[in-house]
């Protein structure tokens, strides 16, 4: 992977390029729509197999000896203490090192990007807007050890450039 100037040999591993076909028919499988990303069906029944694929393709990864960025919120699991010590307990047994990287963003800049994307499964979000907005923390970040980068409109330094600096510093 080359990054500006940095070149890495990691995988990237985007959650929703990973498993948005498999989401989206087990929704419909389900009885859902295939687009939904709100309701109690997706977030108890199909949210934690999607994550799950994610941490495991990640793992594969590892124990062939390739490096990984996982690209997703991470939200919840991040709020949850005994996920955290999970996954950094599984690291360290493994003696690989855990970087988290919080992607700070306001309600309209979010708003922005999410219209920018135009993907089906962002309709409710913004159809809903005040409501999906007031189930979101966007003033604080996980307690849990991160590195944060700046992802509002108009932030000071480009994400690219908060990227490239936040790599160099998990690579040192």
């Amino acid at each position: 992977m080359l990054l500006g100037e940095i070149v890495i040999g990691w995988a990237f591993l985007d959650k929703d390029s990973l498993t948005r076909a498999m989401v989206e028919r087990l929704l419909i499988s389900l009885g859902g729509d295939p687009h939904d990303r709100h309701t109690e069906l997706y977030l108890s029944e199909v949210r934690p197999l999607e994550y799950r694929c994610l941490m495991e393709t990640a793992f594969d990864n590892l124990k062939v000896g390739t490096s990984a960025i996982l690209s997703a919120p991470f939200i919840a699991e991040l709020a949850d203490p005994d996920w955290v010590s999970r996954l950094t307990n599984r690291c360290a047994a493994r003696g690989i090192d855990v970087a988290v990287v919080w992607v700070r963003c306001d309600a309209e800049s979010m708003r922005e990007y999410i219209e920018f994307r135009g993907a089906a499964r962002d309709a409710w979000k913004l159809d809903n807007w005040e409501s999906y907005v007031s189930g979101l923390n966007t003033a604080s970040s996980p307690s849990t050890a991160h590195i944060t980068v700046d992802n509002r409109l108009g932030a000071a330094i480009s994400l690219a450039d908060q990227t490239r600096e936040t790599l160099k510093r998990i690579l040192t």
